[in-house]
Formats: structure tokens, sequence, C-alpha cells
């Protein structure tokens, strides 16, 4: 396999993906009607809560946002962001589309590095896919679930989880069958992640339920 280090997410990218996640989640929790410490918790959750089921529920690891100190202060920054801008934050459309651009980059660079985490461990090939896939979209996930709300990975909609699974998949043949050195295949995972997103939000490409509505 090659070596786990060769892929990294620049750290810069990294905290500011954090922030906007964060800033997303106490976005949905100012909408909810909560207080500032709920605000702050659906914050949080919405951007670990990947890390969080990657790290303590598949590979019995320390999640980062208890070892890297920054973490903690980002995702306070968030909701004091969003307390102190409530009525002007919530009309601010630019906020939505720069999360969808960090969310079409962002999913799929942690689920390459939850997958390599789990190659790492020993994880066998279908559960490498499974802990990429919860790695990019289980703080999403879990927001909606504490929220009240179905998950917006479960509902039709524009392509996302679906595109995940597929890319993840691909990542797998790519590294593991044909022997692609790891940061070729994983940025140009990423790179098909970000186009495909982008024109389904473009273009409102999107999946439909299994059960349709009868006519009339």
């Amino acid at each position: 396999m090659p070596p786990l280090d060769e892929f990294r997410i620049p750290l810069s990218f990294d905290y500011l993906a954090t922030f906007l996640w964060a800033l997303s989640g106490a976005v949905v929790g100012m909408h909810k009607r909560y207080d500032i410490t709920g605000v702050l918790v659906i914050a949080l959750v919405a951007s670990t809560g990947g890390n969080l089921l990657r790290d303590g529920l598949f590979l019995q690891a320390t999640p980062p946002v208890l070892t890297n100190p920054v973490y903690i202060p980002l995702i306070l920054l968030a909701t004091i962001v969003v307390s102190f801008f409530r009525q002007r934050i919530t009309n601010m459309v630019f906020v939505d589309r720069l999360i969808s651009v960090i969310d079409a980059i962002g999913i799929p660079a942690f689920a390459m590095i939850g997958m390599q985490l789990s190659l790492d461990a020993g994880v066998p090939l279908p559960g490498v896919v499974l802990v990429g896939v919860i790695n990019g979209i289980g703080g999403g996930m879990l927001r909606d679930l504490l929220v009240g709300d179905t998950p917006i990975i479960l509902k039709p909609g524009q392509y996302l989880m679906s595109a995940l699974i597929v890319v993840c998949i691909l990542f797998v043949i790519l590294e593991e069958l044909l022997g692609i050195p790891t940061s070729i295949a994983a940025w140009g995972i990423v790179f098909l992640y970000f186009v495909i997103r982008m024109l389904s939000i473009r273009y409102n490409w999107q999946t439909y339920p299994v059960l349709r509505d009868p006519p009339g």
C-alpha cells in the first residue's frame, strides 16, 4: 500500500472547512430557535461529526478535535459570528454558495483521508468505502438527526451521497487494484467529485424517489 502520508489536506483548508461547516450548523440551530448552547452543539456536530464517527466508532482512535487545540476555538468563533450577525447572515446568499463550494472539495478530501486510515488499520475494502463515505457526510447526517430532520443525504436531490459512494469505490480501484500513487488517485477523485457536484448544482441534476407518487 502507498505511504499513508502521501495525501494531505492543507491545514489552512482544513481549518476553513471546519469553520464553514460549523457556521452552517450554527445557522441551522439558529433557525430551529435554539439557545446559544444548542447552536454551539449543532455547530460542533456539523463540523466534527464525520471525524467523530470515523475515529470513535470505526477506528477506535482519538478524534482530531480532541488533539488539535485550534478546532474548538474555530467552532466557538463560528457560533459567535452567527449569534452576532443573526439578522443579516440568514439573507447572505453567498454563505450558502461558499459552503457548497467548500463541501464539494472538503467532503471527498476527508473521505480520502478516512479511507487511507482504514486501509492502514487493515479494514477490508468494503469497510474502507463505508468509512470514507461516513467521514465525508457524517457531520451533516448527525446535524440533521439532532435537529429532528430527515438527513438530506437520504432525500432525493442533487447528487451528493450517490456521487460520493461512486468516487470512493473508484479511489479503492485506482489505488488498491491498479496501483495508482495515492496522491494522484486522491486528488483526481477530489477533482472529479468537485466537477460532478458543481455540475449537479448548475444544471440541477437530481436523483428521484424509488417509489414515485401516482399520477394525478
